[in-house]
């Protein structure tokens, strides 16, 4: 037990050891509060007073949420050692949750994302008060759980920290060798002199490696051998990368460099995030400091970022998942364009659900109006253009499961016990995507079927509201030629024949709605086979147990890897602890095998044939789809026709009412009874005729209005019509009992 004034420790509590100093969990005397110390030892002596002192200062003058805080420098009572007391961090290092099985393939999105506003904020805090820290690295940057139970990151270590302004240099070198600017690299790892400057700048390289590092769980710069193996490679990968290049590995010995300019596909972030972050990336990891970005810049592109809002959108018809990084104060419409980036569906063509409903986006809509949405509660995206499905990519996770080598050897043993568990996170993660997926894709076909049932059953009632108003308009048709030739004597004018006209072409409307108006019956038939093959489904993926098999699997070997770990602290293994571990190997073997059976066998089989199955049904539904529009193509028409039947009729009927009335002005004889007969009874059917139309035209305007508003507005607008299209019906009904009835 060591201890200060106010401060004990046991010395089996360190939490860290470095060239100069070890960290220990300590707590305080009174209260019993967790502490973190750091005991200088003796190789940090002889270093110039100046740099003893500079991390007491430097810690001194910072106060952030993002760096680790210091309360108070004491001396060890007998040794009289100085001693750092800071904030205990108790989720260890960024670096120890790199190294987890699994983050082996870097850190999921939402908590890279956190990493990235930590450092982000926390240095900016640096920049503010002119510290360049100069040892960035995940080791460096240590993580605790806040209330909410999210994880908080803060920088720490300020023994290489010193005051810098943007355009101050400095020539000593400090850092870790791998996150190492170029520059200090040559000269500090290599021994090569050299007369270079640095300026703040090389923290923006080693915040590069430390960011790719975080999203991907590799180095970005990996010599054949490792970096440690390999320094000269190394310096060569580092100082002529490309420019946009984030990434260069040497595959072979003495073999070509591949550079890579994209984040690899096993890492866990979404095209929507990767897409911004490459380019960040690419600036800064820049070996010329005249070429790397400025603080500014990385700020300003960083914290673009952090301030959007995510939109997690699913492609129902290409069944991906996409997130979608937007302002708040953006509009719909800028959202559908972002969407049309990622999914290359065109906006017009977007159409979206939530929740199992259609979901209408205005365009004035803004971003911060929108739904929570979240990767299991997305807007699904349909695209009213016929897509095929693809499924979402990714790399085959049996080619990472490394294989044991048949002697013991405890530590290389227990490194491929790591890989093994890696890969089977790996493996975890992608079936349940493809789970998640599966879901995701019979949530969206099921609202989009309830849709078409809904539009079916709009078609019938506009096609059943339609087809009595044209039958009425027909027989006031043929009451008004039969009234026009006893007033006129003739039926051959134009107005006459264009009225035929119309009639021919109503009458073919007609006969075409009837035509296809049966399909809607067959077509309601399919919808519902498409329902009942998604419940089917539904009830399949609860009884599937492919996820709870491999998470068997996944606790067993998680045991032996916690054994593993154990004996690699033992330099040699009894007979019977090496037979043990032999059985261990064997048995982790046996899980990884049949973790690899389940996937394949299972999990990408489900998932092709839930992919080939949705395109069928897709195309079902595209079918259905374009023959609803076809149809109301058709009552469009013959809304329009009616209108000008209508019209024509109110014209002629005008006409023929003065004709007559000028006849009996302009009359100079007598005139006989019967004629005034004849004339009282076409004023009277004329009357009759006008009040008829008047009550047909208010059927036919409230149709019209239902017919239009269903043709141009979305699915919402669509569902929403259904119940004004059952008032309009009453209305028509009415008219039908009432004084419509005497047209028969």
């Amino acid at each position: 037990m060591q201890s200060t004034q106010n401060y004990l420790w046991k010395r089996e509590d360190l939490l860290g050891q470095g060239a100069t100093a070890s960290v220990y969990k300590a707590r305080k005397k009174i209260s019993g509060e967790l502490v973190a110390v750091k005991v200088f030892n003796n190789a940090s002596y002889p270093r110039p007073q100046e740099l003893q002192i500079r991390e007491f200062e430097v810690l001194r003058k910072l106060n952030h949420q993002n760096i680790v805080k210091l309360f108070a420098v004491e001396e060890i009572e007998i040794s009289k050692q100085k001693v750092l007391v800071m904030e205990y961090c108790s989720g260890g290092s960024l670096l120890s949750l790199i190294e987890e099985p699994e983050n082996a393939f870097g850190l999921s999105e939402s908590e890279f994302l956190i990493v990235l506003h930590c450092v982000v904020s926390g240095m900016n805090h640096l920049r503010e008060n002119g510290i360049v820290h100069r040892d960035i690295k995940p080791g460096n940057i240590m993580r605790l759980t806040g209330e909410d139970r999210q994880s908080i990151y803060k920088l720490c270590d300020f023994g290489a920290a010193r005051e810098l302004d943007d355009d101050e240099k400095f020539e000593s070198v400090y850092g870790t060798e791998e996150y190492l600017h170029p520059d200090m690299y040559k000269r500090a790892v290599l021994k090569k002199p050299q007369q270079k400057t640095y300026g703040v700048t090389v923290d923006l390289w080693s915040i590069g490696v430390t960011f790719y590092h975080a999203a991907t769980g590799s180095l970005p710069f990996i010599p054949f051998g490792g970096p440690r193996r390999n320094k000269e490679i190394m310096y060569k990968i580092t100082t002529e990368k490309p420019t946009g290049a984030i990434a260069g590995i040497q595959e072979q010995e003495n073999g070509a460099i591949v550079w890579t300019y994209e984040l690899p596909i096993t890492c866990q972030l979404s095209l929507g995030l990767k897409t911004p972050l490459v380019p960040i990336l690419a600036n800064i990891l820049e070996a010329d400091q005249e070429e790397c970005w400025s603080f500014d810049q990385f700020f300003a592109e960083t914290n673009d970022i952090l301030h959007r809002t995510i939109i997690h959108v699913f492609s129902l018809s290409q069944a991906i998942m996409f997130h979608v990084y937007i302002h708040p104060y953006n509009t719909a419409t800028k959202f559908l364009e972002e969407v049309f980036k990622q999914t290359n569906t065109a906006p017009c063509y977007q159409e979206y659900f939530f929740e199992g409903h259609a979901y209408e986006l205005k365009p004035d809509l803004q971003v911060c109006h929108f739904p929570k949405t979240t990767e299991n509660c997305p807007l699904i995206m349909m695209s009213i253009e016929p897509e095929e499905p693809v499924g979402f990519s990714y790399r085959d996770p049996s080619l990472e499961f490394p294989r044991f080598l048949p002697k013991v050897d405890v530590i290389a043993d227990c490194n491929t016990a790591k890989g093994v568990l890696s890969a089977t996170h790996q493996t975890l993660r992608i079936s349940q995507s493809f789970l998640k997926s599966q879901e995701l894709i019979l949530r969206g076909l099921y609202a989009l079927s309830e849709t078409l049932k809904v539009e079916c059953l709009q078609i019938l009632e506009k096609r059943q509201a339609v087809v009595p108003i044209l039958n009425l308009m027909q027989q006031l048709e043929i009451k008004f030629l039969l009234l026009y030739e006893t007033v006129t004597g003739d039926c051959e004018i134009q107005e006459i024949k264009g009225m035929i006209e119309l009639k021919t072409r109503l009458q073919a409307v007609t006969e075409e709605i009837s035509r296809h108006g049966h399909r809607i019956s067959e077509q309601q038939t399919v919808v519902q086979g498409i329902l009942s093959e998604v419940g089917k489904k539904q009830n399949q993926m609860k009884e599937d147990r492919s996820i709870q098999k491999m998470e068997a699997c996944l606790d067993k070997m998680q045991l032996i890897y916690i054994q593993f770990k154990e004996a690699r602290k033992c330099p040699r293994l009894s007979y019977n602890e090496q037979q043990i571990h032999k059985l261990d190997k064997l048995n982790l073997g046996h899980s990884a095998k049949k973790v690899i059976s389940v996937f394949h066998d299972n999990c990408v089989q489900q998932y092709q044939a839930a992919l080939l199955g949705h395109g069928t049904r897709m195309r079902k539904a595209f079918e259905i789809w374009k023959h609803l529009k076809k149809l109301n193509r058709s009552l469009t028409t013959c809304s329009a026709e009616m209108s000008e039947c209508q019209n024509c009729l109110f014209k002629v009927l005008d006409e023929l009412h003065q004709r007559i009335l000028r006849d009996k002005m302009t009359s100079s004889a007598p005139t006989p009874v019967c004629l005034n007969q004849k004339h009282k009874d076409v004023v009277f059917g004329i009357q009759e005729l006008q009040d008829q139309m008047k009550i047909v035209a208010h059927n036919l305007q409230l149709n019209n209005s239902i017919i239009q508003r269903f043709s141009k507005g979305s699915i919402t607008q669509k569902i929403r019509i259904h119940q004004t299209v059952a008032f309009k019906d009453v209305l028509l009904a009415k008219g039908r009992d009432g004084r419509l009835s005497r047209c028969h």
